[in-house]
């Protein structure tokens, strides 16, 4: 999967100048990120010639004015609110819209033949505390995500990811998925079946299965830790968040918190 090369536009805004640079020399490298392959082949037949005849001609004459601004590339884990050990990776092709929402598609994947299974819109703190009560308990925080490490921007420079996370501390994300393209070493389902799944996010260390992280970490040739250490200067931008403790102790392994992920219910009065 090749870096976008109109990145510095898609990212503008939060980012400083000097990170604008630093991703400009992006079109100049051979780096990229590495290839994440679906484990789980669609149902059906072959594409037909005419198929690929109609496929031909609707490219050269339609346009994907929608899909063009799709192009930060961002991989993490979401476990499903209402199963919590159901735990996927997660790859997100994500439009930032304007300064305060971004809008994602997410595959299993990112090579062509990934399976879009799901969506995810990423506000930031400032539009979710627009949010009446109710409609809160579907978006989950981002703060465990970015401080831990988990999430990741494959293939730019660590100046500019680092820039892109501190854009999105404090933000939340309403993500569903609507097909169980396999996980855990589970087999997946050759169509999208049964209903959508709330997703959540990871806000303690222990809450994600050992081996999703290091499978990710050794096919895209990243450190996790290394990046958990890398962001310890964004510590102090966190701020308690709602939705932290949703998942505390539905694990079935020993949990801690993670230095500054703070639940908004648990925090001391200012």
């Amino acid at each position: 999967m090749r870096t976008q090369r109109n990145v510095p536009v898609v990212l503008a805004g939060g980012i400083a100048a000097a990170a604008f640079a630093t991703i400009a020399t992006i079109a100049a490298l051979p780096a990229r990120a590495q290839d994440a392959r679906p484990r789980t082949a669609p149902a059906g037949e072959p594409k037909a010639p005419k198929t690929l005849a109609l496929e031909a001609g609707a490219k050269a004459l339609q346009g994907n004015a929608p899909l063009a601004g799709f192009d930060v590339y961002l991989v993490g884990f979401h476990p499903m609110k209402d199963a919590p050990e159901n735990q996927i990776e997660a790859h997100h092709f994500c439009h930032q819209v304007n300064e305060d929402m971004a809008q994602c598609a997410l595959f299993d994947g990112n090579t062509r033949t990934a399976n879009m299974n799901g969506i995810e819109y990423i506000i930031s703190e400032k539009l979710f505390n627009t949010l009446p009560a109710g409609e809160r308990k579907y978006w989950h925080p981002h703060n465990g995500e970015i401080l831990s490490g988990q999430l990741v921007a494959p293939g730019i420079p660590d100046a500019a990811e680092h820039a892109l996370m501190k854009t999105k501390m404090n933000s939340y994300g309403k993500t569903w998925h609507v097909w169980n393209t396999g996980y855990n070493g589970k087999r997946g389902d050759g169509l999208p079946l049964g209903p959508a799944q709330l997703a959540w996010s990871f806000s303690r260390d222990g809450e994600i299965l050992p081996n999703l992280q290091e499978e990710r970490d050794t096919k895209l040739k990243i450190q996790t830790s290394e990046k958990r250490k890398e962001r310890a200067d964004l510590r102090p931008l966190a701020k308690p968040q709602s939705g932290v403790d949703d998942l505390k102790g539905k694990f079935k392994r020993p949990t801690q918190d993670i230095p500054g992920v703070v639940d908004s219910r648990a925090a001391p009065p200012r």
